[in-house]
């Protein structure tokens, strides 16, 4: 029989320089390599131990291993280093929203959820999407 759940651990962590909390298997039975809550948006990002194949822009290297510069940086992006499109192994990714939702994937997975307290975390109050400043839209 397979048992589902109570295989990983909440940590109190960071988040982007926020207060924040993280779960970390304490299993190989966990099907989750970590999950960590962005306290700012009110998101869990799970990170799954399934692999899929996706295309990613990265780094384009020199003969060193180095990134090679652009003359100028990209107007679109603000990049100052060529990027090159490559097909990657990356872990698939799931993001839970809904506070209930949350709260009953803790309590299904983690070790320790009665006797951390997660639930400050969780009263966030979310009133506008704000805009990253790493993503420039194009001018």
């Amino acid at each position: 029989m397979t048992q589902i759940g109570q295989n990983m651990m909440l940590v109190n962590s960071a988040f982007r320089n926020a207060k924040s909390f993280t779960l970390i298997p304490v299993s190989i039975n966990s099907p989750y390599v970590e999950a960590m809550f962005d306290p700012s948006s009110g998101v869990l990002a799970v990170i799954s131990k399934v692999m899929k194949q996706s295309y990613h822009m990265v780094a384009k290297l020199d003969d060193n291993g180095q990134p090679q510069k652009l003359k100028t940086p990209n107007p679109q992006t603000g990049k100052t280093v060529k990027e090159e499109r490559r097909l990657v192994d990356t872990f698939s990714e799931f993001y839970l929203q809904d506070k209930n939702d949350i709260e009953l994937f803790i309590n299904m997975f983690a070790v320790n959820a009665e006797q951390f307290d997660y639930s400050s975390f969780l009263n966030v109050d979310i009133k506008e999407t704000k805009t990253s400043n790493l993503i420039l839209p194009g001018q």
